[in-house]
């Protein structure tokens, strides 16, 4: 896995990794279908784009496979859920989902961010990260994701659509805990666990 630390390659691959999210992307605004929900989706898109391009290379990456496929599954079900789900009905009024919408992309801006350069998919050591949103959960990133997850059902309900949106906010969680024992190896990100308590609600949770 040392060839993975070299930076052309890591940037390659990132390169590789983000080309369906910007072909999705082109799609998202082209197609005509867009409300204000889908727009911060891909806006946030547009935001790990740049940043994924601009990370900065590991120092170490894991070799686990199923890791690999747990992060390749849950971020391109998110391109998933956007291409695929069905038009659905509004369960509450606009300003609502809007202002969700609204909240969610805060919340992904600050925590991306707070994370610079250290940014991927697949559990790495980029630099340990504890400034900014990180000083008050460990992943604010799926946090914004899951507000904007809340606001994409209550705007397009569908069977199909919540279940989707369920499975995705799922996998980030399983992924948030994958990442955490894959860092813990790092002394600094275990002293990390211990002060910060919550994983994505101040808190709560």
């Amino acid at each position: 896995m040392e060839v993975l630390t070299i930076p052309w390659v890591d940037r390659t691959i990132a390169i590789i990794a983000v080309t369906p999210n910007a072909i999705e992307l082109y799609r998202r605004y082209t197609g005509g279908n867009l409300n204000f929900p889908r727009a911060v989706l891909g806006i946030q898109t547009l935001i790990l784009i740049i940043t994924m391009v601009l990370r900065r290379p590991p120092v170490r990456v894991t070799p686990n496979p199923w890791y690999w496929l747990l992060a390749f599954v849950a971020t391109y079900g998110i391109l998933f859920v956007n291409a695929f789900a069905w038009n659905g009905r509004p369960l509450v009024p606009s300003i609502v989902t809007n202002g969700l919408a609204l909240l969610s992309i805060a919340i992904f801006v600050y925590a991306r961010l707070s994370l610079g350069r250290s940014i991927g998919f697949v559990p790495a050591n980029r630099g340990i990260v504890t400034r900014g949103a990180y000083r008050f959960v460990r992943h604010p990133i799926y946090s914004g994701l899951f507000v904007a997850m809340l606001a994409f059902v209550l705007r397009n309900y569908s069977p199909l659509t919540l279940l989707m949106a369920s499975t995705i906010v799922v996998l980030f969680m399983i992924k948030s805990v994958v990442e955490e024992r894959f860092l813990r190896a790092d002394a600094e990100y275990a002293a990390y666990l211990q002060r910060v308590r919550r994983r994505w609600i101040p808190g709560i949770a």
